[in-house]
């Protein structure tokens, strides 16, 4: 993904990406989980366009389907809104629910932010040379999640031109094109893996004394950018350790107090999962700024 904060250094990105779904995934507070989800969701906008509503979509389904199921089977809490079947659904676990959803929301469009930024070279220059077995498999295993959906979508077309689409015939003639469908994207799979680990042999892959190249060097706006987001890392570390991220819902709904230093951390989490699309905006102001000067 050829785009501003995508051409920093591989590490940046790293470091970016761990604190922002570690944050994301440990901090209930709902203050933090909507600064997550929005700064996620517009970066995801900004890398996909029109696709990210379509990432947001299908992810929330999934997020309503485990808030519901979670408010249906969690009945802690003191404030009861109504019973069903006998079993009551109350506030708090009515509030956990949606939290719970909106952390797993941001945590996914962080994701899908990430296999959009985070390419296979990126991946084999941070982890070639400490473990390059390791390294190989993540990278294929992100490049594959692409391949696959590509080589479905090609499938499905052929054999619907073929008159074995999933949209023809009664139920059992669906469920044997689907069948059928899903028989051929195993063997492209496992003939795919075949072909990679041959071509990787046939290179030296694992020789003793085998040499890596790596394209990206780190620069003078590369430590910029992790000095920031070290900093603003720490700041916010601060606010958790004296317990201005903590949330309570169960058995009543508890926040911490509203202060200045709490606000202070807000902001700075605001600009920590902010950075990507700040630092992207920013170069692109500046890129268009110049060529009007042209």
């Amino acid at each position: 993904m050829n785009t501003p904060f995508a051409s920093l250094h591989p590490f940046v990105l790293l470091v970016f990406f761990l604190f922002a779904a570690g944050f994301s995934m440990f901090l209930m507070h709902p203050v933090f989980l909507v600064i997550s989800f929005i700064c996620a969701f517009g970066y995801s906008v900004y890398l996909k366009g029109k696709k990210a509503f379509k990432t947001l979509g299908m992810s929330l389904l999934l997020v309503i389907f485990a808030a519901v199921i979670n408010a249906a089977f969690n009945h802690e809490g003191f404030t009861i809104l109504l019973y069903v079947n006998d079993n009551p659904i109350t506030l708090e676990s009515l509030i956990y629910s949606l939290a719970a959803a909106l952390m797993l929301l941001g945590v996914l469009m962080w994701f899908s932010c990430l296999n959009e930024v985070m390419t296979s070279d990126k991946l084999m220059c941070l982890f070639g040379k400490l473990s390059p077995s390791i390294a190989l498999l993540f990278s294929m295993t992100l490049r594959f999640v692409p391949r696959f959906n590509r080589q479905l979508k090609k499938t499905v077309s052929a054999q619907k031109s073929i008159g074995r689409g999933l949209d023809e015939g009664g139920f059992f003639t669906k469920a044997g094109n689907g069948v059928k469908i899903l028989s051929i994207l195993i063997t492209w799979a496992l003939e795919n893996a075949v072909e990679t680990a041959d071509s990787m042999k046939s290179r030296g892959w694992g020789l003793r004394g085998r040499t890596s190249f790596s394209g990206f060097r780190f620069d003078r706006r590369d430590g910029l950018s992790l000095a920031v987001l070290l900093l603003l890392i720490f700041i916010i570390s601060a606010g958790i350790a004296v317990g201005a991220g903590d949330a309570k819902y169960y058995p009543a709904i508890v926040f911490p107090e509203f202060s200045f230093f709490g606000l202070t951390i807000y902001i700075s989490y605001f600009l920590l999962m902010a950075f990507p699309l700040i630092f992207s905006l920013t170069e692109d102001f500046k890129w268009y700024r110049s060529k009007s000067k042209i």
